[in-house]
C-alpha cells in the first residue's frame, strides 16, 4: 500500500518549555498530521541524551528522554505549581533548543514534582517498576552513582563499582535507594505520556516509525551493566570501537566510538539481548527504522584509542541470523534498513533476504558523474524514499550550495529551470510521491521550505546540533491541505480516504 509521513524529532516540536515534549503541541501535531492524509510519523531515538545532546548517544537504549516529559502534566496531577514551572528558565529562542538551560532546569522542576508526588504509593508505578525491572533497576543505579560523582563516566569509578562486584552494588543500592526512584519517576512518567501520545496517533491513523542506533554509548548503563555483550577487555575497556572508513566526505574517515558488539556471545545466547531490546522497541513504535543497517553484515572495527578511523578494519557481523531469531520470536515485524552508504553486494543481500524495505534519499541522486540508485526511476518498491534525512541538510539549502553540473542535472531532472524559489519544494516532494517506493517521508523542515538554518544534524561536527525547534503556528491547515492534495494525487492517501 502506497503511504506517506512526515519526519520531525519529537525535540523539534513547539512547546512552551525550551524543547518539544508530549504536551499538547504533539497532539496538535499529530491533528495536523491527519488533516494532511498522511500515514506516519517519524521521529529520532528517544533515549535520555548525553554530552553532545545526540539522540543516537544515549545513557541508555530502554530509557526515554525525562526532557519530553510534560510539565503540564505535572501541574495537573498537583505535584508542582504553574507558578514553579514558569519560574524556570528553559531558554528564550523558540526555533533553537537551549541545552544547557534545559539541563540545568528541568531536573530541578522533575524533582520537586518527584517529592511532591509520593510515588511509591501509586500502584501504577509499582507495576512499572516490576515489568521494567529487567533494565530499569540497572539504569536507574548507574544514573545515581554517575550524579554523585560529578557525571564521569563509569570506566572512572571505584573498581569495585565499576565491575560490578556484587558487595559493592548491594551497598550502593542501599546508599541511592532514595535518589534510584527519582531516576525511576522520570521513566515512569516517560512511558505514562508516549503511551498515551502514542494510542492518540494511532486512533488518528497515524504510525510511529520509531528509530533505534545499532550501536549503543560507552558511557551507558548498557556497557556498564552488561559487559560481556561487548569486545571490552578485562578491565571493560574497549579493545576496538565503531566508526566509518574515510571517504569522499571524510579523508580520515568517522570515528563514532561506540563499543562493538562481541557476535560470537551473542550467537551463543539465541541474541537474547537483542531480542528484548527489539521487543521493547516494538511497544514504543510501530514500525523500527535500525540505523546503520550495514553493520549486521560487516563492521568496521577501529582500534581502541587510534586518533582517526583510518586504520580500522572491516569484521564479518551476525548476518541473517540474528533476523532469522527476531522473526522466530517476535514473528513478521515492521522494519526499516537504514542500509545507506558503501554498500557491498553481501549487504545488499541481506537486505534483500529479510524483505525489509531500504532507503532511497533524493540529495543523493544527483551526481552529475554517474548513474545513480537514489534517482526516482530507480527505486523498487519495497523501498522508502526521503528528500533528506536528518543528517542531510534541508532540501533548499541543499539545492543552493550543489555544485554547477549537479545542479544542472537536478533542475534538468525535475524541470527546475524556470522554478522560484518558494515553489522549489513541492518538485522535489513530487519526486518522491511520484515514485513507486510504497512509503514516502519528507522532513517537516522541506514542507516549510526552510533553508540551512533549519539543518538538524551536520554528521562529524560538534556544536550547533540537534537544536531547530519548528516555530509555533508553522504548520498551518493551509500547509496541511496542500500536502493533502499532493498525498492524495499520487495515490498515497489512506485508501477509505480517497474521495471520489
Amino acid at each position: 500500500m502506497r503511504k506517506s509521513g512526515v519526519l520531525l524529532p519529537v525535540a523539534s516540536l513547539p512547546s512552551a518549555y525550551g524543547i518539544g515534549c508530549f504536551s499538547k503541541e504533539a497532539y496538535q501535531f499529530i491533528d495536523l498530521l491527519k488533516e494532511a492524509g498522511q500515514s506516519c510519523w517519524q521521529i529520532l531515538p528517544l533515549g535520555p541524551t548525553s554530552y553532545g545532546d545526540s539522540p543516537y548517544q544515549s545513557f541508555s537504549t530502554f530509557a526515554g528522554n525525562p526532557y519530553f516529559i510534560d510539565p503540564e502534566d505535572l501541574i495537573e496531577r498537583g505535584w508542582i505549581t504553574r507558578e514553579e514551572c514558569d519560574s524556570y528558565d528553559f531558554g528564550e529562542d523558540e526555533e533553537s533548543i537551549d541545552y544547557a538551560k534545559i539541563y540545568e532546569n528541568r531536573f530541578r522542576l522533575l524533582r520537586t514534582a518527584w517529592k511532591n508526588s509520593h510515588i511509591s504509593g501509586e500502584k501504577g508505578f509499582r507495576k512499572f517498576l516490576k515489568e521494567n525491572r529487567f533494565w530499569l533497576e540497572d539504569y536507574s543505579l548507574y544514573m545515581a552513582v554517575k550524579a554523585s560523582l560529578g557525571s564521569v563516566s563509569w570506566i572512572e569509578w571505584d573498581e569495585d563499582i565499576r565491575t560490578r562486584q556484587p558487595e559493592a552494588i548491594k551497598k550502593y543500592n542501599e546508599k541511592f535507594a532514595e535518589e534510584k526512584e527519582f531516576y525511576q519517576f522520570q521513566q515512569y512518567l516517560f512511558q505514562v505520556q508516549w503511551k498515551k501520545l502514542k494510542a492518540y496517533a494511532n486512533k488518528r491513523g497515524i504510525e510511529i516509525i520509531g528509530d533505534i542506533p545499532i550501536y549503543v554509548a560507552f558511557d551507558s548503563s548498557d556497557a556498564w551493566a552488561n559487559p560481556e555483550l561487548f569486545q571490552f577487555d578485562e578491565e571493560c575497556r574497549p579493545v576496538a570501537v565503531a566508526g566509518c572508513p574515510p571517504d569522499a566526505f571524510s579523508a580520515t574517515g568517522q570515528l563514532w566510538g561506540n563499543p562493538l558488539y562481541d557476535w560470537k556471545y551473542h550467537k551463543k545466547t539465541d541474541f537474547e539481548w537483542w531480542l528484548r531490546r527489539l521487543e521493547f522497541c516494538y511497544r514504543l513504535y510501530d514500525v523500527v527504522r535500525i540505523d546503520h543497517f550495514r553493520a549486521f553484515d560487516a563492521y568496521y572495527a577501529i582500534p581502541a584509542g587510534a586518533p582517526t578511523a583510518e586504520k580500522g578494519k572491516w569484521r564479518p557481523g551476525p548476518g541473517y541470523a540474528l533476523f532469522a531469531a527476531m522473526k522466530k520470536k517476535l514473528g513478521d515485524r515492521a522494519v526499516i534498513a537504514e542500509d545507506l552508504g558503501f554498500l557491498t553486494p553481501s549487504v545488499m543481500r541481506l537486505v534483500k533476504k529479510t524483505g525489509y524495505p531500504g532507503m532511497k534519499v533524493l540529495q543523493f541522486a544527483f551526481d552529475s558523474r554517474e548513474e545513480s540508485d537514489y534517482l526516482p526511476h530507480n527505486y523498487g518498491h519495497n523501498s522508502v524514499v526521503y528528500t533528506g534525512t536528518h543528517d542531510n541538510d534541508t532540501t533548499l539549502g541543499w539545492y543552493r550550495l550543489l555544485e554547477k553540473p549537479d545542479k544542472a542535472l537536478c533542475d534538468r531532472y525535475l524541470h527546475l529551470e524556470n522554478c522560484e524559489e518558494e515553489d522549489l519544494k513541492w518538485e522535489f516532494i513530487r519526486a518522491a510521491f511520484a515514485s513507486v517506493a510504497d512509503l514516502a517521508v519528507i522532513p517537516m523542515q522541506d514542507y516549510l521550505g526552510l533553508g540551512s538554518e533549519a539543518r538538524i544534524n551536520t554528521p562529524s561536527t560538534l556544536g550547533g546540533n540537534w537544536q531547530w525547534r519548528m516555530k509555533k503556528d508553522s504548520f498551518t491547515k493551509e500547509l496541511a491541505k496542500e500536502m493533502r492534495s499532493m498525498t492524495e494525487l499520487y495515490g498515497r492517501l489512506p485508501k477509505e480516504k480517497v474521495s471520489k
